[in-house]
């Protein structure tokens, strides 16, 4: 016996999935391959002195969580693995997704990327941004040639 997962706005979801580059990427609530496509839901908060990303990841080890920086944008990638059956027990609604994430995020250039640190605690990753005060920018001019 399959769990089959009741999603009324499954059109709804099809209309906007052609959409999703012009609306950045929105957790996916169809099948993928036997398991459902797992997207976590993030907070970004601003404080004085940084930015705090919260990423919500119950049940997913630290060990199976990925963070980097490059070229001004903040990844989390990891994988919620898929409980194992028990024997003599019987699922009988299954709700929450399984599998492989990634999110990323742009982040400003009034951020000091070696100061970046991550913590995971009762199930959110909380990844501290600090920030630092932007260099002025001055003009340049163009000689016309």
């Amino acid at each position: 016996m399959r769990l089959t997962r009741w999603e009324p706005f499954r059109d709804v979801d099809e209309m906007f999935k052609g959409l999703t580059p012009f609306l950045g990427r929105m957790p996916a609530t169809r099948p993928l391959e036997g398991m459902m496509e797992f997207m976590p839901l993030a907070d970004i908060v601003e404080h004085e002195k940084e930015y705090l990303i919260k990423i919500d990841l119950p049940e997913v080890p630290k060990e199976d969580v990925k963070v980097l920086f490059d070229d001004g944008v903040l990844t989390v990638k990891g994988e919620r693995k898929v409980e194992k059956e028990v024997k003599g027990e019987k699922a009988h609604r299954t709700e929450r997704y399984f599998g492989e994430f990634e999110r990323s995020f742009v982040l400003p250039d009034t951020i000091d990327p070696k100061l970046i640190r991550a913590e995971a605690k009762n199930g959110v990753l909380v990844v501290h941004v600090p920030k630092v005060d932007a260099p002025k920018k001055r003009p340049v001019a163009i000689t016309i040639q």
